[in-house]
């Protein structure tokens, strides 16, 4: 079993299908019973479809700045 921090952490290697046999198996069993990373999950999903149909579009520096330090907050944990 695995906790919720490891799961987001693992979440988008999950989405992208790079993760391990065994680690996918966790954060699936995880995913079957908490309520708060299926959340998560579904935002991280609903993300990555809006990100890929504006692809194309700039984002406003704002944005962009806040994304990038999230991204890299993520990053580090």
């Amino acid at each position: 079993m695995i906790t919720c921090a490891e799961a987001v952490k693992q979440l988008w290697d999950y989405l992208d299908g790079i993760v391990e046999e065994s680690e996918r198996e966790l954060v699936e069993e995880h995913l079957s019973f908490c309520r708060r990373c299926c959340g998560e999950l579904e935002f991280a999903e609903k993300l990555r479809r809006f990100l890929g149909s504006h692809a194309d579009d700039e984002l406003p520096p704002a944005v962009r700045a806040r994304l990038t330090a999230t991204l890299d907050e993520l990053g580090q944990t």
